[in-house]
């Protein structure tokens, strides 16, 4: 799969972008751990415009994450087109549109998923971009709406004539939000329109190694995006990439694992500091599934998400260790 001279090789796993959760740390270690591209977190163009500190911060792109795309969000021409070149001066290998993030806070006001009730803007925006910027443009959206209104089969074409170079499509409606299952037929049937030339990626619900491929051979994408089910686990990449070459599960030894959440979490408050390190870092230990399985874990789950120092989630971490080796 290519998007413009950027070569992702066969079948690539790609890390999707999630706002709190994609920052640099996390980003590199996806990728050492197997993702073949990696996304920002969510970069509004109207904070990136007026130069807001925690909006910018965003555009970094350390070395070793490459290739690796910014993806911003907006609802008006001018901002979004300006927007474009301040990411564009961040060297990011890729932009990439959000036209899919379905948040109340976001959706509401006409910026990502909103954007599906107003097409013709959707187009405008995503066509000025293309011709503002040198670096490859891709797009991110959903199937639609709602259920009555599954657009992407026909708005896929359209964006593909706007000069995108390549089309991520999420599973849902904006109305199911994450709930229900992904469907995935629209976005197979996208890949086998004959009209369409730029790759297709499908997203939602890749949780396993093995539904990884399965979705591959049934729906013939150019490559798979895996969101949530990264969370608190960096290394499904590296179990992914194992058992596409190999057809097996790979056991990672659970130290692995301990090793790598340990390291986001020093490396969280070196970024920001103790205490916000350590808000930002509960999402990723919440949702670790390294700690399923572990008998009255429950007030130990409790304790670990209280923690405000490091030395005190260290010692949490130290015990639970202990208990699982």
């Amino acid at each position: 799969m290519k998007i413009g001279n950027i070569d992702l090789g066969n079948r690539p796993i790609m890390l999707a972008p999630m706002e709190d959760v994609t920052d640099p740390s996390f980003r590199l270690i996806c990728k050492e751990q197997g993702a073949d591209m990696v996304y920002t977190e969510f970069v509004s163009a109207d904070a990136l415009i007026r130069n807001v500190n925690s909006t910018t911060r965003k555009l970094f792109i350390d070395p070793g994450e490459r290739p690796a795309a910014i993806q911003i969000y907006g609802k008006e021409l001018e901002p979004m087109v300006e927007a474009a070149k301040i990411a564009e001066a961040a060297q990011p290998d890729v932009l990439d549109i959000n036209w899919g993030c379905p948040v109340k806070k976001v959706a509401s006001k006409g910026a990502g998923s909103g954007m599906l009730r107003n097409v013709p803007l959707l187009l405008d925006i995503t066509r000025a971009i293309v011709d503002a910027v040198k670096i490859p443009v891709t797009v991110k959206t959903r199937l639609g709406w709602d259920c009555e209104n599954k657009i992407i089969v026909e708005l896929a074409e359209r964006l593909q004539d706007c000069g995108i170079q390549a089309l991520t499509i999420h599973g849902r409606t904006r109305s199911q939000m994450y709930t229900g299952e992904a469907d995935w037929t629209l976005i197979g049937e996208v890949k086998r329109n004959p009209r369409m030339k730029i790759p297709i990626v499908g997203n939602g619900d890749i949780t396993t190694p093995e539904k990884l491929v399965e979705y591959y051979d049934r729906y013939g994408v150019d490559g798979i995006m895996v969101g949530r089910a990264s969370i608190g686990a960096p290394w499904i990449f590296r179990e992914m990439k194992h058992y596409m070459a190999t057809g097996e599960r790979l056991a990672i030894p659970a130290a692995e694992k301990m090793a790598l959440l340990r390291r986001q979490i020093a490396e969280s408050i070196d970024r920001i500091d103790e205490y916000r390190g350590i808000l930002h870092i509960r999402r990723h230990l919440a949702a670790s599934p390294l700690f399923k399985g572990i008998p009255n874990f429950r007030s130990t789950r409790i304790a670990m998400l209280q923690a405000n120092t490091r030395a005190e989630l260290e010692a949490i971490l130290t015990q639970v260790e202990t208990t699982m080796l």
